[in-house]
């Protein structure tokens, strides 16, 4: 049971997330509200793996906020503390570089994230696989979501032995590959 100040740290997490990404939408053909999706995460993390840790729950929330809004590290930290940015941080890619240098950036980088970057992107991973399973992006051909479960697995594989429950979660949602 998250005690009052760690159960204030989420919900402050929850509504800054909502707040940056207010305007954005998820690729699915509904265009659904961004904010579904960290919401996704909180939900596998605490609802099927049993993950307590408020700072953890919170990176979830704001994992794509430094990546995909204009939110910044320094505003992270001074919102959420240092140990809530240095986890988003090692989930961020750098949208500077092609994307095709990020997704193999990923692969590489797995290996090297610390305990709690790796719960959170194992959660990122399943809600990703799980989505794309059950409502595809419009316009992905089938040959585009099996590529995108393969690299989805390669990154996995380098997380292998943080957390047994997310691994399972994550094994069962890409045997639904397409």
């Amino acid at each position: 049971m998250l005690a009052p100040a760690e159960f204030g740290l989420v919900v402050r997490a929850l509504a800054f997330a909502a707040a940056k990404h207010r305007n954005q939408r998820r690729k699915d053909p509904a265009a659904s509200p961004y904010i579904n999706h960290p919401i996704a995460l909180v939900d596998v993390l605490v609802n099927e793996a049993g993950v307590t840790d408020p700072e953890v729950i919170a990176a979830a929330l704001l994992h794509d906020t430094i990546e995909d809004t204009m939110t910044t590290a320094a505003e992270l930290e001074a919102a959420f503390g240092p140990r809530v940015r240095r986890i988003v941080e090692e989930v961020t890619d750098d949208k500077d570089l092609p994307k095709e240098e990020r997704k193999r950036l990923q692969i590489e980088h797995a290996p090297h994230l610390s305990p709690a970057a790796r719960i959170v992107k194992l959660a990122d991973k399943i809600t990703n696989l799980r989505d794309v399973a059950a409502h595809p992006p419009h316009g992905w051909t089938l040959d585009r979501r099996r590529e995108y479960f393969d690299w989805a697995k390669r990154v996995i594989d380098g997380l292998r032995g943080a957390h047994p429950v997310l691994e399972a979660l994550f094994d069962r949602a890409y045997a639904a590959r397409p």
